[in-house]
């Protein structure tokens, strides 16, 4: 599946997955970056052209939307209805996945096939 896709078929990357997360409270776009980089300790970190990128793409889809603001220059953000559906699905998608893959190393441990390397 191509990037450009995921979010269209309600899979979302990771950065998509983070700024969703951050947005569970409004916060402008520096306050996503900065949000996202606490989370995670630093581990991920979205720049600004990631983020402004995706936002776009999210308000179109509906899964964010765009607060007015008396202050112009700073933009808040926040989740939709959608929005919460979709991250949630996520999460519980990405548990899956994470199970599936416990799943998988076990059994190779079980038959004795797995090799440290």
């Amino acid at each position: 599946m191509s990037r450009n896709n995921s979010l269209q078929i309600e899979q979302l990357t990771d950065s998509a997955y983070y700024i969703l997360l951050a947005l569970y409270s409004p916060k402008h776009g520096y306050a996503i970056m900065k949000y996202i980089e606490e989370l995670t300790d630093g581990e991920v970190k979205i720049g600004p052209a990631t983020l402004y990128t995706l936002i776009k793409k999210m308000q179109k889809t509906n899964y964010i939307l765009l607060n007015e603001d008396e202050d112009e220059r700073r933009k808040t953000y926040q989740l939709t209805a959608k929005g919460e559906q979709i991250i949630a699905a996520e999460i519980e998608r990405r548990l899956r996945m994470a199970r599936h893959g416990q799943a998988a190393i076990q059994t190779v441990k079980e038959e004795g096939l797995y090799e440290e390397y």
